[in-house]
């Protein structure tokens, strides 16, 4: 490691450097109400206003945000913000996913609040421009040129093709601003990518993203041993600096606000649906901010267990199968229950439901496969199937949960590195897509040996939102209090 990068690594031993920043705290008292978006809840403006100040630097800000709770939205504001308030900053934006980068690009493009040549966005060579959305595109013309892309104040990319930027012999500091958005999902060494081109003394660091979600996706098993799949942004927040205040009870504090805020409005999903994810990962601050016309939406539905409660806890004793030597599981039983809840949405014309407004999630390849084959057959084919990693981010009226295990052994899920059952980050990613009713089915006798599905089934028989076979014994005795 370069003492570069341990610089970056343990960037916050570096006392902060205030007495610089003077202009740019004068500039943003005086623009203190001027918000680009003024829906903006107080959390999102004083995390904007501290980006701005830049009173941390060059320690890394960071932007906490949960499930729904605005961070794209945030960032937006902040780019903004920082591109008009500070006439001399240039900000590189990065993500660790193409996706995710071209959201923003695409946000920036519908303010309607920047000049022609203000923003590109740079592609790796060998992108095909048929994965490219066609607003994003002018951008990315503006971006094929490394050296001309420099002019422009707004660069956008993925962690990776920041490194193009090397190329050009980019002088160290070119940018005042580097901001990582959904930073938990990025290794750390592709982080250091973007950051390593920013000044230590003067440059501001921002990291966007939620160390409760997804992590790096980390393939091989030395990668592993040796901690890569932890993100920079989940090794900062467990560091002191970042750490909450706690009183002489254990409870906890706030956050020191110069280095962090945390997002805790939620305005995704159902309170219902937001109550269990709250306690497990978020000390039970999530805030329910939702539009009622729309998280009530499914409440009368005809399906639910418990009229006015949006939750299914669908419990089958299937069988779970491989094909060949493939380490992917499939469940037959819970593919045709899943495209069985399907046709009940999509089809029924007292309460039909758009097929783009349904996510059907299920960890293993090859049961994304079977339940897309079951939904073409029955003229379901455009509703998205596919894997936790492919719902990070996203939202849907309603979410079908595949849990697929039927075995009671683990031992292939370690072996193979598969499937959210002992993982608690793709479990809170699974259940906080929906907006208006999750779905879950599986087999409670091997799901109760997991503590998050433990708990949403425990969650599911206190609301009587269970239906399906029978309970394995250490909860019956909940269904019988019930």
């Amino acid at each position: 490691m370069t003492s570069r990068e341990v610089n970056i690594c343990d960037t916050m031993r570096i006392p902060l450097q205030t007495s610089q920043l003077v202009g740019e705290t004068v500039a943003l008292k005086e623009r203190d109400d001027e918000f680009f978006n003024p829906k903006l809840n107080v959390q999102q403006k004083l995390a904007v206003k501290r980006i701005l100040s830049g009173e941390c630097r060059p320690t890394p800000y960071l932007l906490f945000g949960p499930p729904g709770t605005g961070k794209t939205v945030t960032v937006i504001e902040a780019i903004l913000q920082l591109h008009y308030t500070l006439p001399d900053s240039r900000i590189l934006v990065c993500a660790p996913s193409n996706a995710a980068t071209d959201l923003i690009c695409l946000k920036l493009h519908q303010s309607n609040l920047l000049k022609p040549g203000a923003m590109v966005r740079v592609n790796s060579a060998i992108r095909s421009a048929e994965q490219i959305d066609d607003m994003v595109k002018p951008y990315c013309k503006d971006g094929d040129d490394i050296q001309k892309a420099l002019w422009s104040r707004i660069i956008i990319t993925t962690c990776n093709s920041a490194g193009l930027l090397y190329q050009t012999n980019t002088r160290l500091g070119h940018f005042t601003h580097v901001i990582l958005d959904e930073a938990g999902q990025a290794s750390e060494p592709e982080s250091l990518i973007p950051l390593e081109l920013i000044s230590e003394a003067d440059g501001q660091i921002v990291l966007v993203g939620d160390p409760k979600q997804l992590g790096p996706t980390i393939k091989s098993r030395l990668a592993l041993t040796f901690g890569l799949s932890m993100s920079l942004l989940e090794r900062l927040t467990s560091r002191e600096l970042y750490l909450r205040d706690e009183d002489a009870f254990g409870a906890y504090g706030a956050y020191n606000p110069l280095l962090i805020t945390k997002l805790t409005k939620n305005y995704r999903s159902h309170p219902a649906l937001l109550t269990l994810p709250s306690k497990l990962f978020y000390h039970k601050e999530l805030e329910v901010c939702a539009d009622t016309s729309v998280v009530n939406s499914l409440l009368n539905w005809g399906k639910l267990p418990r009229k006015g409660f949006p939750l299914i806890f669908h419990g089958i004793r299937g069988s779970e199968l491989r094909e060949g030597h493939s380490p992917s599981w499939f469940n037959p039983t819970e593919a045709v229950q899943v495209m069985q809840y399907c046709c009940h949405l999509a089809k029924n014309e007292n309460a039909a439901v758009s097929v783009t407004d349904v996510g059907v999630i299920t960890p293993y390849r090859k049961q994304v496969i079977k339940i897309k084959l079951l939904l073409r057959s029955v003229d379901l084919a455009d509703i998205k199937v596919g894997t936790v990693e492919e719902f990070q981010g996203q939202e849907y009226m309603v979410i079908i949960l595949s849990t697929v295990r039927s075995q009671e052994s683990f031992i292939d899920d370690e072996e193979y590195c598969l499937g959210f059952l002992c993982n608690p980050k793709r479990f809170n990613v699974a259940i906080t897509r929906a907006k208006a009713l999750l779905i879950v089915v599986g087999n409670p006798h091997i799901l109760v040996k997991d503590p998050c599905f433990c708990a949403l089934l425990e969650y599911s028989l206190m609301n009587r939102a269970y239906v399906g076979c029978d309970l394995p014994s250490e909860l019956e005795c909940l269904q019988k209090c019930d």
